[in-house]
């Protein structure tokens, strides 16, 4: 797992960790049993403060989507992925197909995460509480 952070995104550097983990956990990318990078590992990738690391794994483990193994590391308690969001899922295949068409049309990447975000919006608010985790899943 490789971390990227947008110090010009707005949003807390930690929370930008935590959040791409969750992103990893629902795609498969990660699954129990695999160890995140160390905190120092991080650190010299990222240029953020070993500290930062250490918050976001905090908070991945109150979560209980992390465990830490004393002198062994940090590791990846449970799974947030879906065989329905699968790399080779029809959704997932069918999404991609779109998003080429889209980017044919002349939108741009936040044209393009802009139109989902407001599509998938629309209809969570028409189709009423949404199913599987519980929203303290998504953050």
């Amino acid at each position: 797992m490789e971390f990227r952070v947008d110090r010009r995104s707005g949003v807390a550097t930690y929370l930008q960790l935590v959040t791409q983990v969750k992103q990893a956990l629902r795609l498969g990318v990660l699954e129990p049993g695999d160890r995140l990078p160390t905190a120092r590992e991080v650190v010299a990738a990222t240029a953020i403060n070993p500290n930062t690391v250490l918050k976001a794994y905090r908070e991945l483990e109150r979560e209980g989507l992390v465990e830490p193994r004393p002198g062994a590391g940090t590791f990846v308690r449970r799974s947030l992925s879906h065989p329905q969001a699968a790399a080779d899922s029809p959704l997932r295949t069918a999404l991609a197909d779109w998003t080429a068409r889209a980017r044919e049309a002349g939108l741009g990447r936040e044209d393009i995460t802009a139109l989902i975000a407001a599509v998938v919006e629309e209809s969570f608010n028409r189709s009423g509480p949404e199913p599987g985790p519980s929203r303290e899943d998504t953050a």
